[in-house]
């Protein structure tokens, strides 16, 4: 029975009944004949190889994507202080991504647009500032080095989390970490405060002019009595810091380290090249305040306020947003006033205009 139900069915095919042996017979003259057996394949059910590549790839994202929100649900439930240094790990790795991203589109159009850093809007000034300072830190160079031999990666892991201040940069800090980080900093600078005063004090008898020896005694005086000095205290002194004495190229040694642990920079260098890193910082922010002078300090949102006073010297982190604004004004007002050649008196501003200003942490 079997056998006659293939049959049928092989007659169908054929639109006759057939015999087994007719069968082959048949099968071998289409064979010759160079027709196929059965139907013809439809195309659809075979892909191209760029289509198969493109599902293996969504495929394997899916796949991807399913697993770790598995693996990220397991942490939370098992380990949930690990949890919260990990997705801190991981955003921190992509806002690093997305900053490299930007500046290399910045630096980008600057080389076919043939524009100059100090060209620059103030926001795109800012971030290849804030980038340049991440190429030059040392931090990742040293996790680098010691991440070489085999397995030390899990010695990485554990001194990134037990020395994160020393060894992350701030796209790895949590929110907390970065209000005490910022803090630590800025009462490593506030140190030097007294030391750079003193230095001024001990200059004033090699002024020539009279009426500059009084000026600058009497604003060293207010600041060491706790007076917040006014805007043109400050500009009366143009000229002290143009030339000698209190040139960037005339300040002693001793001045320029205490400068530099002021500015946050290493303070272990050789007064040369103490003195050329404290030129071009200081140098940077001029043309950072010319730029936000263009701008305008209304257009800036309360984070890049504050992060914009604290680089000129001012601990932000726990004064309110009007104040931060008012001290900003106070000094662009200055900066914009000075010319390349008395950036000296800049650079001083850093002590002068934000030791004694309301608000800060003393």
């Amino acid at each position: 029975m079997a056998l006659s139900r293939v049959c049928w069915a092989r007659s169908a095919v054929w639109g006759s009944a057939v015999t087994p042996g007719h069968f082959f017979t048949r099968r071998l003259q289409l064979g010759r004949s160079g027709l196929a057996w059965g139907a013809p394949r439809s195309s659809k059910l075979h892909l191209s190889p760029k289509a198969d590549v493109k599902n293996l790839m969504s495929y394997v994202v899916t796949k991807t994507k399913a697993f770790n929100g598995k693996y990220h649900r397991f942490l939370g439930r098992h380990f949930p202080r690990f949890y919260v240094l990990y997705t801190i790990f991981m955003k921190g790795l992509q806002m690093l991504w997305a900053d490299a991203k930007k500046a290399r589109r910045i630096k980008t159009n600057m080389w076919k647009h043939n524009i100059k850093f100090h060209q620059l809007p103030y926001r795109e000034m800012e971030h290849l500032r804030q980038v340049i300072i991440f190429n030059q830190d040392l931090k990742c160079l040293f996790l680098g080095i010691i991440s070489i031999p085999p397995f030390a990666n899990y010695l990485v892991f554990l001194l990134m989390y037990l020395f994160p201040r020393q060894l992350l940069i701030r796209h790895f800090w949590t929110p907390k970490q970065q209000t005490d980080f910022l803090d630590i900093y800025h009462a490593f600078r506030k140190q030097s405060h007294p030391e750079i005063i003193s230095y001024l004090e001990k200059v004033i008898p090699l002024i020539s002019d009279a009426g500059l020896r009084w000026h600058l005694t009497d604003l060293c005086t207010k600041i060491q009595r706790g007076t917040h000095p006014a805007i043109h205290d400050i500009l009366a002194l143009r000229e002290c810091f143009s030339n000698h004495p209190l040139g960037v190229n005339q300040l002693q040694a001793l001045h320029v380290k205490a400068l530099s642990r002021a500015m946050l920079l290493t303070s272990y260098l050789p007064p040369p090249l103490l003195r050329h890193r404290l030129k071009t910082r200081t140098t940077v922010i001029h043309q950072l305040d010319k730029a936000l002078a263009k701008l305008g300090i209304g257009q800036l949102t309360a984070q890049e306020v504050k992060s914009a006073c604290y680089l000129r010297g001012l601990n932000s982190t726990h004064i309110g947003e009007d104040r931060c604004r008012t001290w900003l004004g106070e000094w662009l007002q200055i900066s914009c006033s000075l010319k390349e050649t008395e950036l000296s008196l800049l650079l001083h501003n850093v002590v002068l205009l934000s030791t004694n200003y309301l608000g800060t942490r003393r």
